[in-house]
């Protein structure tokens, strides 16, 4: 059982780790937090459930997921944050709180109010160290995972763009007088980080066989509390922080059974962490 539930805390903590990315990069260009990220998220889910049915392939149907999500967090940088960067930092935030809440209610209106079946047959190798063993699910979850992870950290540290992006989170202003196009720039750290929220989703789906309207509630918060866990801005820091709370969850909730709601969990280490470690786990990026 103990071994049961550390891989059951894996395939958590892969699943926080690529929908956290996604709110850690777009702090660390924009100074803000991306609520409406937890809403790509769920359209993820959404269009790949679409995707495979029509497509009957849960590769093609993740890769249109991504590039649909990618698309949309394009979209929401340009209409929504561009348009409010110049106003105090709580006008995005709440500009990006009201369109979560209106994708919830579009996912209700044009998918139905009830989860909807994410029926698909994984074949995929079960990957065990010992007694440790991963589920073909969670061993896909846990694999796309780090695939997507290594993906980035070779984009963000072995390439032009990788050191344009670190550039601009870093000083956008300064970076902008070397020629760089920091709009661009911007623009496809959203794309990025929402194609990595809507490969999350589809994941999820997956692996909870099922797609449902209001599935991006608890990340919505969830994934703010572990951002700050890891260190605002700070991608390391909160894939570190993404596993910690995915074994914490499954180890205390089910191994030590401690009698605490298991979603709170992220906010007692968050709390914990604001006390005696205002910097995060590996500080500020």
């Amino acid at each position: 059982m103990l071994f049961q539930q550390i891989a059951n805390g894996i395939a958590t903590g892969a699943v926080y780790a690529l929908t956290t990315l996604g709110l850690t990069m777009v702090y660390g260009v924009l100074r803000v937090l991306h609520v409406a990220h937890a809403g790509i998220y769920a359209l993820g889910a959404y269009v790949g459930l679409v995707a495979f049915r029509f497509l009957e392939s849960f590769w093609l149907s993740l890769l249109v997921a991504m590039v649909v999500c990618a698309a949309a967090g394009i979209l929401v940088e340009r209409f929504l944050y561009t348009p409010l960067l110049h106003l105090p930092r709580i006008v995005p935030l709440i500009g990006s709180i009201g369109l979560f809440i209106a994708m919830e209610e579009a996912f209700r209106i044009v998918a139905g109010p009830y989860a909807l079946a994410y029926e698909t047959e994984i074949r995929f190798l079960s990957l065990g160290l010992g007694p440790l063993r991963l589920t073909a699910p969670q061993s896909l979850i846990f694999t796309v995972t780090m695939l997507l992870l290594g993906l980035l950290w070779l984009l963000l540290s072995r390439s032009t763009l990788g050191l344009a992006m670190r550039a601009t989170a870093m000083d956008a202003d300064t970076t902008a007088t070397f020629g760089v196009d920091t709009r661009l720039i911007v623009s496809l750290t959203f794309a990025i980080g929402s194609a990595l929220a809507g490969a999350a989703g589809v994941l999820i789906g997956v692996y909870d066989n099922q797609v449902w309207p209001t599935m991006g509630s608890i990340p919505a918060y969830k994934c703010l509390a572990i951002v700050v866990l890891g260190g605002l801005g700070n991608i390391p820091g909160s894939v570190l922080a993404s596993f910690l709370i995915g074994l914490a969850e499954t180890l205390l909730i089910g191994v030590v059974a401690i009698p605490f709601p298991r979603d709170a969990l992220a906010f007692v280490a968050m709390i914990l962490v604001l006390m005696f470690r205002p910097r995060g786990l590996l500080g500020k990026g």
